[in-house]
């Protein structure tokens, strides 16, 4: 279940945006100020957040840039283009102004979501290794590191399926369309050079 970070303080509008999200299956999180959401987010790590601007304490613009890796809709009564436009090229992913429509709002949770998911399965992660398939870039501790295309092959296999154990043939068979050059033979070869980096 996808987490919503609702930062609001008019109750009417918090509560219809909880009971709207909650009856899509979204969990929500609430906070009535920039203070308190500061707090939160130190605690929970939602999947998306929707900021109000005039905001009690810190207001929003001055919450946005505390908020990092979450993709953040702005739903502000502020309509001015050049508010947009600044708040956009400060970070925000989307804006939307009050009064919404909710069918609207959702349309756009939805494609931030899947944006978000689209971009965490483009990166694998494990230990101190990071590999970026759109890329093919390979991390060892920060430090960029130069692979075969079979090499890259590989170790995305590896990856995908880590903490499982691949047999040979359903390596071989699964690389074949990237590398049809990699044999059963020059197979471990290509696993010892990927040790080595």
């Amino acid at each position: 279940m996808k987490t919503i970070a609702v930062i609001e303080d008019d109750i009417y509008i918090g509560n219809l945006l909880t009971e709207s999200l909650e009856a899509e299956s979204y969990h929500v999180i609430r906070a009535w100020s920039g203070t308190e959401a500061l707090l939160l987010l130190e605690k929970e790590h939602p999947d998306l957040i929707l900021l109000d601007l005039m905001l009690p304490g810190l207001n929003g613009e001055q919450l946005l840039p505390h908020i990092k890796e979450t993709p953040v809709i702005i739903v502000s009564a502020k309509a001015c283009i050049d508010d947009k436009v600044h708040l956009l090229l400060e970070g925000a992913a989307d804006y939307i102004t009050k009064p919404f429509e909710m069918k609207e709002l959702l349309a756009r949770i939805t494609v931030q979501l899947r944006r978000g998911f689209i971009e965490q399965v483009s990166v694998l992660s494990t230990g101190n290794l990071k590999l970026n398939i759109d890329t093919r870039e390979l991390l060892v501790n920060k430090i960029p590191v130069h692979l075969t295309r079979t090499e890259f092959a590989l170790l995305k296999k590896l990856m995908q399926n880590q903490g499982h154990p691949v047999s040979k043939s359903a390596l071989l068979e699964d690389i074949s369309l990237d590398t049809p050059d990699c044999t059963e033979s020059s197979l471990k070869i290509h696993i010892s050079n990927l040790r080595k980096n």
